[in-house]
């Protein structure tokens, strides 16, 4: 399969790229791994009049802390992130996200913010992003401005982006004093997950502090289920109350069937792993505790 003809354009800035996203809108399409969007072109499933390559923009490629948070460039490729000290120190949850993307080849080429802004509703990453209450910065024609992870996606594919955004880095909280834990069950090594879920919690005297739990695969964005975060806080993680989490997630969520899965399948999957990724994750607060 070949793609379809194209401008191609290599900006070495973020000025650049923004000069471009500017000059042909709609028409533009971002290029940064291609993990995705390549196969999209080669399938003529995208057909972009103008393709805006970001692998020469070295300014979105870094990891840095910053005030209680850890800062990742849009350009950032996965598998750097996956090797990176400061994300297995001070963002577990990431690190216990990214070995389940694809394969080794697929995350050397992949980048954090490519991940996050295509959306993909069975996506790891999106799912940290939400777990953790993290945000993104975007640069536009009006500027810079910060989206919480909260008000990013939308839908299917679709996040608040304009046509002349640019997401230029992932800002999550520095979180080395929780225990964490990130499972999912997809039907090969490196598919899309049909379920996962994010969890994080923090143990204090025995008992469950600032849950958080965010599914993937069961809906068109990442899903956090407060009702299930709450039937766990402020208590000791006892089976009874692992059932009531449990209970909680099947009756929030409302994934859709498709031919991987139905709809009651992912549900009652989502329950089961989201009680053995909060078990996981106590334990392991425990040992930093």
């Amino acid at each position: 399969m070949k793609p379809p003809p194209f401008r191609y354009a290599a900006p070495a800035s973020v000025d650049q790229v923004v000069s471009l996203l500017a000059a042909h809108g709609p028409e533009a399409k971002l290029l940064a791994g291609g993990q995705s969007l390549m196969p999209l072109l080669n399938l003529r499933l995208a057909r972009p009049a103008v393709l805006v390559d970001l692998n020469r923009v070295r300014e979105l490629d870094y990891i840095r802390e910053e005030d209680g948070q850890v800062i990742i460039g849009a350009m950032t490729r996965q598998r750097t992130a996956e090797r990176s000290p400061v994300v297995r120190r001070r963002l577990p949850l990431l690190a216990d996200a990214l070995p389940l993307i694809g394969h080794p080849p697929i995350r050397t080429r992949g980048t954090v913010g490519g991940s996050i802004a295509h959306a993909d509703p069975s996506a790891e990453l999106p799912a940290v992003l939400v777990a953790l209450d993290g945000s993104v910065v975007v640069r536009g024609p009006g500027g810079t401005r910060t989206v919480p992870a909260a008000e990013f996606f939308v839908s299917y594919l679709t996040t608040v982006l304009g046509p002349e955004d640019l997401l230029v880095e992932v800002r999550l909280p520095a979180h080395g004093d929780a225990g964490t834990a990130f499972l999912e069950v997809a039907r090969r090594h490196g598919d899309f997950a049909l379920v996962g879920v994010a969890v994080l919690a923090r143990v204090s005297e025995n008992r469950c502090r600032g849950v958080r739990l965010a599914f993937t695969g069961v809906g068109p964005t990442p899903v956090r289920v407060p009702e299930a975060e709450e039937a766990a806080e402020g208590r000791e993680l006892t089976a009874a109350v692992c059932a009531e989490v449990r209970t909680a997630v099947e009756a929030r969520l409302q994934p859709d069937s498709d031919i991987h899965a139905s709809a009651a399948y992912r549900r009652e999957v989502a329950g089961v792993l989201a009680e053995r990724a909060l078990r996981l994750a106590v334990q392991r607060a425990r040992e930093v505790e």
